[in-house]
């Protein structure tokens, strides 16, 4: 046993590792299986959103709120910045701010940050 090892590990057998994996593996499958579902009914709205050129702000902020719990994914990010790039030529300043909380909520790597503004900015130029 290593020095660093909770003091609980040594007794943990292979078996409970494998139940465990197991366990976290089905919860993790029924979370992407909702994260889908979700992304599936929003896509509609985004398209018709963009298609038409809505400037309905608070239909736009309402399925950007939704889409931010779905950033998590590709589908449910792509979605976003979709949207936020139509946003953009409406609102820059509330799109930063959906920008900044999707920063703060999901985004680790440094590179990605700027990226969703800058795409935003070059789309609306």
């Amino acid at each position: 046993m290593n020095p660093q090892d909770p003091p609980h590990a040594a007794s943990l057998d292979t078996n409970t590792y494998a139940d465990l994996l197991d366990a976290l593996s089905t919860v993790i499958s029924s979370l992407q299986m909702l994260h889908q579902k979700a992304i599936d009914a929003l896509e509609p709205t985004v398209h018709d959103l963009v298609r038409s050129g809505s400037s309905d702000t608070q239909r736009i902020e309402h399925t950007l709120d939704q889409l931010l719990n779905h950033a998590c994914t590709h589908e449910g990010l792509t979605l976003f910045k979709t949207l936020c790039r139509h946003f953009w030529t409406i609102d820059p300043q509330a799109t930063a701010s959906y920008v900044q909380a999707y920063r703060e909520m999901w985004d680790d790597d440094v590179q990605n940050d700027s990226e969703a503004v800058y795409i935003s900015h070059r789309q609306a130029g």
